[in-house]
């Protein structure tokens, strides 16, 4: 059964090589069941998600449909083949995948190359709305379509059932797409890509699961012809193999009509296929059945930080998805919840580590194993005393039993999780819905809604005891066999035998290591100050927000709304941004964004925060923006005056802990490396400094800049500009007026007034035209390169409709550029283009193309672009060609409105520059609607060679 996510804390830095989640412990005593218990739910008596229709057709097909009308009229669908890639032979490694690309290249309905331009002429955008997936144990086709009309209903399921039931496979097709295909194949091929690879090669050693990747290889894919394509999609595409989800604004009854006219008359020839034997990880003779530690693993990746991670693996088996097996999850996962908050204390506190966490796999492990994997991101080269760290810690867990103190504070946070998806379930996607379905049909489980989820948590309450969670630990580090991974940027600094040693020596329980019980209450802490009053309030003229100023000159965007119950949007725009901040402290930006939070306010510290957000939905979220710096928060009605305490006592009451600066410098430097591992991680690096005029503010701070910054230059920088600027708070979604009205007097009205300032002013350009390219290296794969040329355009909230309009241009440059370098050369997997117009700055624009490709392929791609921009230049485009840009644009535009996200976006800042009002009012119209004549003007006068900036990033040449 699927759980909602429990909140996870807030580190600022993400340096993940393994992400896996895995399946059921054991099989438990099956529930019994019944005639008229849904397929879904045999062997289970978890109660019924009564919002779901089941059934099964006659031959064979499985389904499940749901009315949800999240957003409003559209439908999402998708049709889950249960075969990926371990379902194919040595010889077929890569045609799941590749099967899934041909069914979109031509089918029953569709002639070869229509069926994106139809999708997108229905007004799905193809990638998102538009999109399907390989896994190693299923193929998933996804469809999310807007606007669903009957008639557009009937279209979408004729279509998809031609393509899953009636693709055209050709030698000619095949030979199209396996370009395309190692194109995916190459852009995928990273420093991670090899860590993952190698990480599954070893954990799930003599399975399937450790040589089935999905994308395939290049022998298999370039040695396969229709007919063997052909024969994998014969034995495995099959009624009896095949489930169809859909969940959307329309009524169950019409959807299963729609399931059985075009899915009802498939029929295959034969019995259904006995599915593959995954295999189970096995232990090599000899092993310490205490400590079975097997084989290890050291890969040398130079561009990668130091990560060690080991995997306790035990054999997977199905099981009865039933309430109690569920309250024993429960119980796991406060056991590993409690670890890992001890670690995370024991590194705040200057720890040898960076990140530790210890994470049971539920979800991912594609039915091949049950696992418990720790991962250890050590600060420097001393990755024993990191092991051996993170090792006292879960040793002090399995020896002793927590507190009732912890366990009731772990409990909370799980309560809160759960009641948060009792009072948002109203909101739920369709879309989201859908998935959840196809996930736990994949892990073979069923599914909730929220209210049963929490009602099996406050069943399983009993079991939170001390002995209880001793009991759990103890059983979650037990397996088959221990496996260890390290991956280390010098050779030399460690030995596979020397990582077996790391985890077999003896270590000392951490009894130090276990966190304070919470104990701080809200009620106890010092006011922002004396609570200021409402000075003004007056509707803006759009649905029901108003705008109200307080007494000490701090503006408010207030609007109450009952679209997404149980939520709340909160952000605080204040000061100048990065307009504000002086060139030479550039270093301290992207720290801030990382340490600000996490150094305290007042006399509470990072741990002391999380004690008193014990169950609650409190966030503390901090970024920067061009003209303002932000805070933003999701919190809920009961949490909103708190939330707003957070915020304003941050500013009124900064603390400057040196800890949280030290962690975020020594993560930024662990991480500066990785960005040379591949083309586009230079990209990530380094392209929006260098068409910001290479404005240092924008920029990645390199480990010489990031060894002089200091908590001392941190705090330096950073008071004085949380201290100064004009405030605007954002607060739309599920709350009382009045009660807000009287939580902003008490914390941000409380603030003494501003003083206002006048930030240097930020003009940013692009470079000038370049005949020749600039040319930045990597260090990753030669085969790989990337490219980007950009023109530049402008800037300001006076030319927000030119700029729409400019999005529409993009988007047209981008099909053509699609069909162009992937569909016709086989270049580039997915080349994006996109147009960029900062709002609150007078220029700084650009419409930009950028591409992955070979080495060898630059010619063409500058080639292509300029082909491209030249003839939008000449010619108008043709109406079919914008209607197949604006029609998915005006269905994203009128989706996304349904939320108070969306409003809020566009409104950000709107308190100080009411033209922000008046442009939301034009942007479905700028959006989805244009002329042929107007694209060619715009291109004529922005897309000129004379203009454009170029820039390839390629290998760097190995040193004889």
């Amino acid at each position: 059964m699927h759980f909602p996510e429990k909140r996870a804390r807030r580190l600022g830095l993400l340096l993940p090589l393994l992400l896996l989640s895995a399946a059921p412990l054991d099989a438990r005593a099956p529930a019994p069941a019944s005639a008229q218990t849904p397929w879904l739910y045999k062997g289970s008596d978890v109660p019924q998600d009564k919002a779901w229709t089941f059934g099964t057709l006659p031959n064979g097909i499985r389904y499940a449909v749901r009315h949800n009308g999240v957003p409003p009229e559209q439908v999402s669908i998708r049709v889950l083949v249960d075969a990926g890639s371990m379902y194919e032979t040595d010889a077929q490694r890569g045609y799941a995948h590749l099967i899934e690309h041909l069914t979109f290249r031509e089918s029953k309905y569709l002639k070869e190359g229509e069926t994106i331009p139809t999708w997108q002429r229905l007004g799905a955008t193809f990638g998102s709305d538009t999109n399907a997936e390989t896994s190693p144990t299923q193929t998933v086709y996804k469809l999310d379509i807007p606007q669903a009309t009957p008639a557009k209903l009937d279209e979408t399921f004729k279509l998809l059932s031609g393509m899953v039931t009636a693709p055209i496979f050709t030698d000619h097709g095949v030979k199209t797409e396996v370009p395309i295909v190692l194109a995916e194949l190459r852009e995928r091929t990273s420093p991670q890509s090899r860590v993952l690879d190698q990480t599954r090669d070893l954990f799930f050693k003599g399975q399937l699961l450790a040589a089935r990747n999905p994308i395939g290889t290049p022998e298999t894919l370039n040695a396969a012809n229709a007919a063997a394509v052909k024969a994998f999609h014969d034995k495995w595409y099959r009624p009896d193999n095949t489930v169809i989800v859909v969940a959307g604004d329309a009524e169950p009854a019409v959807l299963i009509a729609r399931i059985q006219q075009w899915f009802g008359g498939w029929k295959v020839a034969g019995k259904k296929p006995a599915q593959p034997d995954f295999g189970k990880p096995v232990a090599p003779s000899g092993l310490d059945r205490k400590n079975p530690v097997g084989e290890a693993r050291v890969l040398v990746e130079p561009d990668l930080p130091r990560i060690v991670n080991w995997a306790i693996l035990r054999p997977w088996f199905k099981v009865n998805d039933t309430i109690d097996y569920n309250q024993g999850l429960m119980v796991d996962r406060l056991a590993l919840a409690l670890i890992n908050r001890r670690l995370e204390g024991r590194a705040r506190g200057g720890g040898s580590y960076l990140l530790a966490s210890v994470d049971e796999m539920k979800q991912e492990l594609s039915r091949s194993a049950d696992a418990t994997v720790v991962t250890v991101t050590p600060l420097g080269d001393d990755w024993k005393s990191a092991v051996t760290d993170v090792r006292s810690v879960i040793a002090d867990a399995l020896a002793t039993p927590p507190s009732q103190e912890e366990i009731d504070r772990e409990a909370a946070e799980f309560e809160v999780a759960f009641k948060v998806g009792v009072e948002t379930q109203s909101t739920i996607a369709g879309s989201k819905a859908a998935d959840d379905i196809v996930n736990a049909v994949d892990i073979r489980e069923t599914v909730a809604n929220p209210d049963t989820v929490y009602e099996i948590f406050k069943q399983s309450i009993p079991r939170f005891k001390p002995e209880a969670v001793l009991a759990s630990t103890r059983k979650l580090f037990e397996g088959t066999v221990i496996r260890p991974m390290m991956i280390t940027p010098k050779a030399g600094e460690a030995t596979e035998a020397a990582l077996r040693a790391s985890l077999t020596e003896k270590v000392e329980a951490a009894s130090g290591s276990r966190v304070a019980a919470n104990s701080l209450k809200f009620a106890d802490l010092p006011p922002v100050g004396t609570p200021g009053t409402v000075a003004s309030a007056r509707p803006i003229g759009l649905l029901g927000i108003e705008q109200i100023e307080l007494s000490n000159g701090v503006k408010v965007l207030l609007w109450p709304n009952d679209a997404e119950p149980g939520r709340i949007i909160v952000k605080a725009r204040f000061g100048g941004g990065y307009s504000a901040i002086r060139p030479q402290d550039a270093v301290y930006g992207p720290l801030g964004t990382v340490a600000l939070m996490d150094s305290g306010i007042g006399t509470l510290g990072r741990d002391d925060l999380d004690r008193l957000a014990t169950g609650r939905k409190l966030n503390l979220d901090f970024d920067i923006d061009d003209t303002a710096f932000r805070f933003s928060a999701d919190t809920r009605p009961a949490d909103l005056q708190d939330q707003l305490y957070l915020m304003a006592a941050k500013l009124a009451t900064p603390r400057w802990d040196a800890n949280p600066v030290l962690r975020a410098k020594a993560a930024a430097k662990l991480q500066y490396e990785s960005y040379n591992s591949s083309p586009m991680a230079v990209l990530g690096r380094d392209l929006t400094w260098l068409l910001r005029d290479g404005d240092p503010r924008y920029a990645t701070p390199n480990p010489v800049e990031l060894d002089k910054a200091t908590p001392e230059g941190f705090r330096q920088m950073w008071e004085p500009l949380l201290a100064q600027g004009p405030i605007e708070i954002d607060m739309f979604g599920d709350f009382n007026r009045e009660q807000a009205l009287a939580a902003l007097e008490k914390t941000f009205g409380a603030l003494p007034t501003r003083a206002a300032t006048t930030p240097p002013a930020l003009t940013p350009n692009i470079p000038a035209h370049n005949p020749e390219p600039l040319v930045l290296t990597h260090r990753g794969d030669p085969s790989q390169a990337a490219a980007v040329v950009a023109w530049p355009t402008g800037g300001g909230q006076a030319g927000v409709r030119e700029s729409r309009q400019l999005e529409i241009l993009a988007q047209i440059f981008n099909n053509r550029l699609f069909d162009s370098m992937r569909e016709k050369i086989g270049a580039s997997y997915a080349p994006q283009v996109g147009s960029s117009w900062p709002l609150d700055l007078p220029s700084g624009g650009y419409i930009a193309a950028t591409v992955q490709l070979r080495p060898t392929d630059f010619a063409a791609f500058f080639a292509s672009a300029d082909e491209i921009a030249a003839d939008l230049a000449a010619k108008p485009p043709t109406a079919d060609e914008i209607a197949r840009v604006t029609e998915p644009l005006k269905q994203v535009i009128t989706r996304a409105s349904t939320g108070n996200g969306f409003y809020m976006f566009q409104l950000e800042g709107a308190a100080y520059d009411p033209r922000k009002i008046a442009g939301i009012r034009t942007i479905l119209n700028d959006y989805s609607q244009t002329s042929p004549e107007r694209m060619q003007a715009l291109a004529a006068r922005y897309l000129t060679k004379d203009k454009s900036w170029r820039l390839q990033v390629v290998p760097e040449q190995k040193k004889p």
